[in-house]
């Protein structure tokens, strides 16, 4: 598992990834210009077309590793049941964090509401995320899952929910009802604090 603040482990990821020798011009730019992976992992195409020697074929497939490189190295649940929705904050918070971006997650929960896994279903710009119920119910059919729980951040650190936040709540709840999937809660994390939907009567 990548530990993510490891110079090491990147230099590592991106010499194999993009099969260049280890000390390369290309691999020393990137991490000068982006030295941690959490300045790495919110990189564009275009600043990664600024560096010699990265055309956009390389730059996608550096943008491909460290999607899965995020979902491989997530680390796993320290809560194992969702009680509350301060169970979902204290779980994802430390992930959310230092995003720069707004990032839409999903807990699959079984019947007795463990978790079953996690999942990131899209990262959005920095004040807009968009989330189709789509997404969020294949994965959740995929895991056979009873019920999922929604998250995401606002990089503001206001949590209040957007108009945006609660017509995608309503949608997800439609979905799930039809599917048989039902959405306990949608869960907005700011900066040192949350909003449930539920909790505001949305859900």
């Amino acid at each position: 598992m990548m530990r993510k603040n490891s110079h090491d482990d990147l230099k590592s990821l991106l010499t194999n990834s993009l099969r260049e020798k280890p000390g390369s011009y290309i691999v020393e730019e990137i991490l000068h210009r982006f030295p941690t992976f959490a300045d790495l992992v919110d990189v564009t195409e275009q600043e990664l077309l600024t560096i010699e020697g990265v055309g956009k074929a390389r730059a996608r497939q550096i943008i491909a590793t460290l999607k899965l490189s995020r979902i491989i190295s997530a680390p796993l649940p320290s809560i194992n049941t969702i009680r509350s929705p301060e169970d979902v904050y204290k779980l994802l918070e430390p992930e959310f964090r230092h995003l720069k971006q707004e990032q839409f997650v999903c807990l699959f929960l079984n019947t007795k509401n463990g978790v079953i896994a996690k999942e990131v279903i899209s990262v959005g710009s920095l004040n807009a995320c968009i989330v189709h119920p789509r997404e969020v119910f294949r994965s959740a059919i995929k895991r056979s899952c009873a019920s999922i729980i929604c998250a995401h951040n606002h990089p503001s650190g206001n949590p209040d929910p957007s108009p945006e936040d609660i017509a995608i709540t309503q949608r997800l709840i439609e979905s799930g009802t039809i599917i048989g999937i039902e959405l306990l809660d949608h869960v907005v994390i700011g900066s040192g604090t949350y909003v449930s939907l539920k909790e505001r009567g949305f859900i």
